[in-house]
């Protein structure tokens, strides 16, 4: 057996044959046309817009009801297209710059995905795979041609790319599907979503894929532990099988608990809540199982436009998302935009290290009006439900009370005004050491914090988390950060404060039941980790998690922590 390293983003093993699926590939010649062709050049691009559009209607039909997650892609394929800002530049640069059509949509899409890939938001990145996909789909309309997806597959087979689309996945049949295989991605990607919602075992970031397999060659698939195999012995293919088969039955008693109360075996409940950013309709079909949003990430709201998003604008889609939770608690992080998050909107200059420069909250005291405009729209959304405004990179009690300043500044115009608003809730993000280590002076000044683990890593263990050549010194499970945590949990706590993590250990399954037993009882993660997460806390005790947090804090590495929780963890996971 011959085997190749991976990422394993969606848990599973298979063998199978491989088929190597490589997209649609568009030809854009950088040519102009003369001023009397314009408009027929436009009344081109409209019609494959339109026809676009169409396919995706077409797609997002044929879905039903059943395919959320799919049906989310498309329809923020769909929200691209009709993107008034995206269908304004080309459109000029057809009009007036005398573009042809494809070389139009290139270039205007290509100006939008080059503002993206300087974010360093795994979510927000991921966006880049969207824009890419309906310039795709725009071109092949523009040339003519039909779809090229995965939906014409007749046979179960192990897919293997380069990189798919989100249309790629969303187009799939699950019954043909016997594994994904591609050479880039990671665990935020929509190929890891998709991958995810179908429990299709799937590898990413296996270098070279392409040209290490053939078409029809047999593979094993490990996404378990992360290998590729090739050359398999009928041994080692019946072990491989045998070990996919035991981890489908798990994922199916798993997704039972999806609707589940999430109650201890002695009787707590801990709140389970929802990580969303783009508020969409299919986004927030999963307000039917959870007990409220624990960070609604408004960034998503200003990214890709030529200009910022209104106060009216803001109300509509905070009072849609306040709505759909019908009363249950919506936290609303304010704009956490800068240093590497750059805006089309925004001119904000290049920083050496943008992590430790002007962003989020330091931003918004920068520019005051930007954020004056998304307190005022938050607090007039706050009339349609409970509304918790949340502050991010908060690193001193100057933050804290300056941020507050501002937000009573926002009612008293409100008020002057004659503008109906309603109260709020206000907290902050707990992601600077430094506010940490003074929890018990920040819990007076709110009523209420969630920890955002990914930064408070970052920042505890100073490593650059998307830097992959120091990599292995992130380390979510370093014994520090349990420490940090169990100190500020334990100090909202004494003063009856609500206190939440909403990164990426929030939907943990290991680091899940630590933070249950430090005192957690708010829990915020994307849909994704619900069931697996509401499984765990079902099957646990407080008195167990109390004592596996307590030896978790005791340890010294993460490795060693790791390795405990894994064993420890196995009658539940």
């Amino acid at each position: 057996m011959v085997t190749h390293q991976g990422n394993p983003v969606s848990k599973g093993a298979a063998v199978g044959r491989v088929y190597k699926y490589v997209p649609y590939q568009a030809v854009v010649e950088q040519t102009g046309i003369r001023p009397e062709q314009a408009e027929e050049e436009l009344a081109a691009y409209r019609a494959a817009r339109e026809r676009a559009g169409a396919e995706l209607s077409a797609m997002r039909e044929r879905l039903g009801e059943g395919d959320a997650d799919k049906a989310a892609i498309l329809g923020a394929h769909a929200e691209i297209l009709a993107d008034p800002a995206l269908d304004e530049m080309v459109s000029g640069l057809i009009r007036d710059e005398y573009y042809n059509a494809k070389w139009a949509v290139d270039r205007a899409f290509s100006k939008f995905i080059k503002m993206l890939s300087r974010v360093k938001d795994d979510m927000i990145r991921e966006r880049i795979a969207d824009m890419k996909d309906v310039r795709l789909r725009l071109l092949r309309s523009c040339d003519g041609a039909g779809e090229v997806n995965l939906g014409a597959l007749t046979e179960p087979v192990v897919v293997v790319a380069q990189d798919l689309f989100p249309s790629d996945t969303a187009s799939l049949k699950r019954e043909m599907v016997l594994a994904i295989v591609t050479e880039v991605g990671g665990a935020t990607s929509h190929t890891a979503i998709i991958a995810r919602s179908y429990e299709i075992p799937a590898l990413l970031g296996v270098s070279g894929a392409m040209d290490l397999l053939t078409d029809g060659q047999v593979v094993g698939v490990d996404a378990i532990d992360g290998v590729l195999a090739t050359d398999l012995s009928p041994e080692e293919t019946a072990a491989l099988e045998k070990k996919g088969e035991a981890c489908r039955i798990h994922a199916l008693e798993t997704r039972k608990y999806q609707g589940a109360e999430p109650v201890t075996g002695d009787g707590v409940r801990i709140d389970v809540e929802l990580n969303i950013g783009s508020a969409s309709p299919e986004e927030l079909e999963a307000a039917c199982f959870t007990d409220g949003v624990g960070l609604f990430r408004s960034e998503f709201l200003y990214m890709g436009r030529d200009t910022l998003p209104g106060e009216d604008e803001q109300v509509e889609i905070y009072t849609r998302v306040l709505k759909a939770f019908e009363g249950r608690p919506v936290t609303l992080r304010t704009l956490d935009i800068g240093g590497d998050k750059k805006l089309d909107c925004l001119e904000l200059p290049k920083e050496e290290n943008p992590f430790l420069g002007n962003r989020a909250l330091r931003l918004c005291f920068t520019y005051p009006e930007i954020f004056k405009t998304q307190l005022r729209a938050a607090l007039r959304a706050a009339v349609a439900g409970d509304l918790w405004i949340m502050f991010p990179m908060v690193g001193s009690m100057d933050d804290i009370r300056r941020a507050k300043a501002a937000l009573r500044e926002a009612e008293e115009e409100l008020k002057a005004e004659g503008k109906p608003f309603g109260p709020v809730k206000t907290g902050i993000m707990i992601e600077i050491p430094s506010i940490a280590l003074i929890a018990d002076m920040a819990v007076r000044e709110v009523d209420f914090a969630s920890i955002g683990t990914n930064d408070l890593c970052q920042y505890a263990t100073a490593v650059d988390r998307m830097n992959p050549a120091v990599s292995a010194y992130y380390q979510k499970y370093h014994p520090a950060m349990f420490r940090l945590i169990r100190t500020v949990v334990e100090t909202f706590n004494r003063a009856g404060k609500p206190i939440c993590v909403c990164g990426e250990l929030g939907g943990d399954e290991l680091a899940a039941a630590v933070l249950v037993g430090l005192g957690m009882r708010k829990l915020s993660m994307g849909r994704a980790f619900v069931a697996q997460t509401k499984k765990m806390i079902t099957g646990m005790t407080i008195s167990r998690a109390r004592e596996i947090a307590c030896k978790v804090c005791d340890m010294e590495t993460a490795a060693e922590i790791q390795e405990y929780l894994t064993s420890e963890l196995r009658d539940i996971l």
